[in-house]
């Protein structure tokens, strides 16, 4: 650390949103500081008030309803509170910035994305024509984007979700920032890149002094980057320590619930411990702890004594276990009983697993490159270039791989809502390219997808109670309004939410909400098969634990096949039972995922598990670099597609492109390595 002065110093920070029923206190009392040239990670479950902190800080708050009541939040000893909005502009983005968690909702449509990263440079720089443009294209450069001189007048749904992302971290870069706040800065990206964005953060930091405020649900993120961390839960900050004794022994009970949840292969088989319940409504006083009604550690005092801050060294608490004068009370063996948030079990056994429910083959999906006035065919966007899945009832297929290789595009296109260019679909004995119209429609209910973007894919203007009821209506799955209502209830509690939700608005949600929204969703019409598209995403760990829970027990009693497609390779290892490692539009790898994980053949399959955070902080990896860039899916390299990047090249590679070689237990790898 350069400074042990604090940069950036918030002190009893509230921040509260007027309705027309109650106060909802978000923030309510913090108090923390980011020195300059430190990592400081705030930790916590949606609905927490991380990001809501973050936006008071930058002195966003949506006004007239919220508005910042009390505390200071000090910049370099500058008291933003006190300053008018027209002394803030020129203090966003350039002496702090922030990177959003959502980025398809955070950059404009309808201007390109080199634009955007420009206005930023006239604004604080007076940077403009082609100077802006190359400080634009080194900055799209600088966060992995390839062929930045193209990329600069595309547009933002031209690119895929970690591309958006990474458009909205040159943005924030772009003012030279001293605090940079980062609001789930990797959380649409894949490993490899994720690798990228945090080797750019450290390197930018070490250069700048400059100080990171980080909000992550990621514990493997925080073990790598954060030189502090803080757990914040429902408004209020609950523990504080430095990295290794945070990692080393997590001091609150709700700190302790987040590692139980975490998956990983040796929870195979086994359900991952959850939080009971959810964050408690921020509408009310609290007369106690606000983790009472969630902890296994709680008793009589928990529920009628507010908790106070108890330091520690290099930290503190927030908790009655610690305060001496308390926890004299507490009786001897209490201990709460932990419940599960899953479906439950009914006393159904599990559906078999024989037979292929989902037949791939050879799918290809080619989008026209068209210019001129007569709009002539001039290429192919080769998306999708010959994928062949078998996916059988009660398995998961994981599909991994780098942003942009085609992952999405293949799952959109098995359900056919991207027509494919080449090959077949076959659900059972019926093939799903051949339908259209009101066949095609019947067959929605088999097959449902959950989205990348849980924002973008909620209609803003039904409530939540419609959106779920909208499918059971179109597929006729209840004979009534009151069953359809009681079906709606109970999907509302298989993912923890509250039935009061189906009365509010996708807005009022925070982003791991809006994703068990969409997910409650696909589940309503009792699907087959379901392409869990990053379903997992957008959620912190406990909640990750939850929904994992909930489709594997799904799974087990319904049958229910999945398609996974991820770039983490924690929930892969833990939930998945077959491996497909796909780059620019075909797999190149696939098998069992104890036998991939624990042996990749493929050079790239190699390079993406190198580049995995791990949680043990004493444990060093040596991440694989990649050279070059990922190849345009319009100009494919001749012959094997990973030739350019690959650390073990040969001459055949340049040429010809590799046939798929069997290797043990249904393993199988496309690479000239292992050629005859």
């Amino acid at each position: 650390m350069n400074n042990p002065d604090p940069i950036l110093k918030v002190s009893d920070l509230k921040t509260w949103f007027h309705t027309d029923a109650d106060i909802v206190r978000a923030v309510d009392g913090i108090s923390f500081e980011v020195r300059r040239g430190e990592t400081f990670a705030l930790l916590g479950e949606s609905g927490c008030g991380k990001s809501m902190t973050a936006l008071s800080i930058m002195r966003l708050v949506p006004e007239p309803a919220g508005r910042i009541v009390s505390g200071e939040i000090l910049l370099n000893g500058q008291d933003l509170c006190a300053l008018p909005e027209v002394a803030m502009r020129p203090l966003r983005g350039h002496r702090i910035s922030m990177i959003f968690q959502e980025p398809m909702t955070s950059l404009n449509p309808v201007i390109t994305v080199g634009d955007q990263i420009a206005e930023t440079l006239q604004y604080h720089f007076s940077l403009d024509g082609a100077a802006a443009k190359k400080r634009a294209c080194d900055l799209l450069v600088s966060v992995g984007i390839a062929d930045p001189v193209r990329r600069y007048d595309e547009y933002p749904h031209q690119m895929s979700g970690g591309m958006k992302q990474r458009i909205m971290i040159a943005m924030a870069l772009a003012g030279e920032p001293e605090v940079l706040i980062a609001d789930e800065p990797t959380t649409a990206l894949d490993v490899t890149i994720q690798a990228q964005i945090l080797d750019l953060l450290r390197r930018l930091q070490r250069e700048r002094g400059m100080a990171i405020l980080l909000i992550t649900h990621d514990l493997a993120v925080v073990a790598e980057m954060a030189d502090r961390i803080a757990v914040m839960y429902a408004g209020q900050i609950v523990e504080t320590a430095e990295r290794a004794a945070f990692f080393s022994d997590p001091r609150h009970p709700y700190s302790q619930k987040l590692f139980h949840s975490l998956p990983n292969r040796n929870k195979r088989g086994e359900s991952l411990g959850v939080i009971r319940g959810s964050v408690p409504p921020l509408n009310r006083e609290f007369a106690g702890c606000r983790f009472a009604n969630r902890c296994d550690s709680a008793w009589g005092a928990c529920e009628t004594i507010v908790p106070r801050w108890i330091a520690e060294t290099a930290g503190g608490v927030r908790c009655h276990l610690y305060d001496p004068s308390i926890a004299v009370t507490r009786p001897a063996g209490a201990t709460g009983a932990a419940v599960s948030l899953t479906a439950g079990g009914n006393g159904k056994t599990p559906v078999q697993t024989n037979g292929s429910l989902l037949q791939v083959t050879d799918l290809k999906v080619h989008f026209p490159i068209q210019k001129g006035l007569l709009k002539k065919t001039v290429g192919h966007v080769k998306a999708v270039d010959g994928v062949s899945l078998s996916l059988a009832a009660g398995r998961t297929i994981a599909l991994v791989g780098e942003s942009g290789c085609g992952k999405t595009t293949a799952g959109k296109a098995i359900l056919q809502l991207i027509r494919p260019t080449g090959g077949t679909v076959r659900f059972g004995d019926i093939e799903l390219t051949t339908l259209s119209g009101p066949a095609l429609r019947e067959k929605r209910g088999d097959c449902q997808i959950i989205f990348q973007d849980p924002y973008a894919s909620l209609n803003p203007r039904m409530r939540v109670g419609d959106i779920i009821k909208e499918g059971i209506e179109a597929q006729r799955r209840a004979k009534s309004s009151a069953e359809a209502e009681a079906r709606l209830d109970r999907l509302l509690e298989q993912v923890g939410l509250p039935a009061e939700a189906k009365q509010r608005y996708p807005h009022e949600f925070s982003g791991g909400q809006r994703q068990r929204i969409c997910i409650a969703r696909a589940l309503a019409v009792d699907p087959k098969v379901i392409i869990c598209d990053e379903p997992t995403s957008a959620l912190d760990v406990s909640v990750q634990a939850q929904i994992l829970n909930l489709l594997k027990d799904l799974q087990e009693r319904l049958g229910l096949a999945y398609l996974f497609i991820t770039h983490n390779l924690s929930v892969v290892e833990y939930f998945a039972h077959e491996v497909a490692v796909m780059y620019l539009g075909r797999i190149v790898e696939y098998g069992p995922v104890e036998t991939v994980l624990n042996t990749p053949q493929h050079p790239y399959t190699r390079a993406l598990l190198s580049a995995v955070p791990q949680i043990d902080t004493e444990k060093k990896r040596t991440i694989l670099r990649l050279g070059g860039e990922i190849p345009s899916p319009i100009h494919p390299p001749k012959g094997c597609h990973f030739h350019p990047r690959c650390p073990e090249v040969m001459a055949v590679c340049r040429e010809t492109y590799p046939e798929e070689i069997e290797r043990d237990g249904g393993h199988t790898v496309r690479c000239h390595l292992y050629s005859k």
